[in-house]
């Protein structure tokens, strides 16, 4: 598999794209409650194969309405990571917005936590990167950056592909990863 150019950056959602959506109302308060979707493993380690910058960007409220504690987010963090290692795959950054509803510039639909990303990772092109997820607030966050948008669950607009999946995302779509050979 070829690799991909480095400006090519994949955002990911958590809740919904990486794990099971606790329900409405609810948060993934700690290690044991953070179960994979399946297939989402398998997703992360193909964009790593394909030569992707994968990145995941996560509103995670329960901490300012004290649910869950930000030792307790690190933790669920942790297993996602470890978990991820030992499947042989990795995600380059984790960046989430702890914060209450328009108390911040990080939370999504914010763009913070895409800035967030390319300070540390100056090289990141927003109009050649994606942004995967299952909300209204990942793709308002991703038109406002000019990314690419991909939302798992049914296209509600005309500039979204969609999925059912992370991993029939990445399948149907990390041939655009790919570049093209010199044929």
């Amino acid at each position: 598999m070829r690799r991909a150019p480095p400006s090519t950056t994949v955002f990911l959602d958590r809740d919904g794209v990486i794990n099971k959506r606790p329900d409405v109302g609810k948060y993934v308060t700690s290690a044991r409650q953070f179960h994979f979707i399946p297939g989402s493993v398998d997703a992360i380690r193909l964009l790593n194969e394909a030569g992707a910058r994968v990145i995941v960007v996560t509103n995670q409220r329960g901490v300012a309405l004290g649910v869950m504690t930000m030792d307790q987010l690190q933790e669920v963090h942790d297993k996602m990571l470890a978990v991820l290692r030992a499947a042989g795959a990795r995600l380059d950054a984790v960046y989430c917005c702890p914060h209450a509803k328009d108390s911040c510039d990080c939370r999504k639909p914010g763009i913070g936590l895409f800035l967030q990303a390319k300070a540390q990772f100056p090289d990141i092109v927003f109009k050649e990167s994606y942004v995967v997820g299952d909300s209204e607030r990942d793709m308002e966050a991703g038109r406002r950056l000019g990314a690419r948008l991909v939302r798992i669950g049914p296209a509600t607009a005309p500039d979204e592909a969609s999925a059912p999946s992370l991993i029939e995302a990445v399948t149907e779509h990390v041939q655009a990863l790919r570049p093209k050979s010199a044929n």
